[in-house]
Order: C-alpha cells, then structure tokens, then sequence
C-alpha cells in the first residue's frame, strides 16, 4: 500500500502565498516524478507543475513565475510554493508520484483545498 498525504492548504487572500506539502509512505520506490495537481469546481483536473528525478520541471502557463515545485526523493516528498495567489487559483489541489521500476505506477493524494480571495 502506497500513500499520499498532503498538507499546507487553507484559505489566503489574493497576492498571499502558500506552502503545500505531500509525503509517501508504504512500499514507494525509485520515484520517477512528482506533481501537482488542481481541480477547480466544474473543471477538469490540470497540470499544474511536476519535477522529474532529474530535476526538470514542467508549469502550467497560468502558474509561471509564480510557483516553485521542489521534492526531495529520498523524504518522498514534494512541494509546491505559491506565491501570488489569484482567486483563479481556488481548487482542490492534488499531489502525484510517479515510481516503481519496469512496471510504472501512479499514486495520488486525498487532495487539500486551496482558497484565495479576493
């Protein structure tokens, strides 16, 4: 059993920052890649950044220049800094690992809701 737990989500008004964390435990191994990301009520699940075992990273447009994803493999986690937060930053926002060996798994988190407003 693998799980995802996240953290760091709450209610910030706009320009604000936010922290979020998400931890694995359980039979995790040789986590590929890490993400976030957000569901908006109505709206589909989006990407809204991710961080590869190599350090690359990958950002939704919208977010750009205003959020950092790091992870740190060997805690199992990932974060992701938020700065600026705009009202269309509201949702759900879900963390997401990438790992295993030849045979790739996909773990999510619960989801923690984020809020900003205005």
């Amino acid at each position: 059993q693998v799980h995802l737990v996240e953290s760091g989500g709450g209610l910030v008004q706009a320009g604000g920052s936010l922290r979020l964390s998400c931890t694995a435990s359980g039979s995790i191994f040789s986590i590929n890649a890490m993400g976030w990301y957000r569901q908006a009520p109505g709206k589909q699940r989006e990407l809204v950044a991710s961080i590869t075992s190599g350090g690359s990273t990958n950002y939704a447009d919208s977010v750009k220049g205003r959020f950092t994803i790091s992870g740190d493999n060997a805690k199992k986690t990932v974060y992701l800094q938020m700065n600026n937060l705009k009202p269309e930053d509201t949702a759900v926002y879900y963390c997401n690992m990438e790992w295993g060996g030849p045979i790739r798994f996909r773990s999510w988190g619960q989801g923690t809701q984020v809020t900003v407003t205005s």
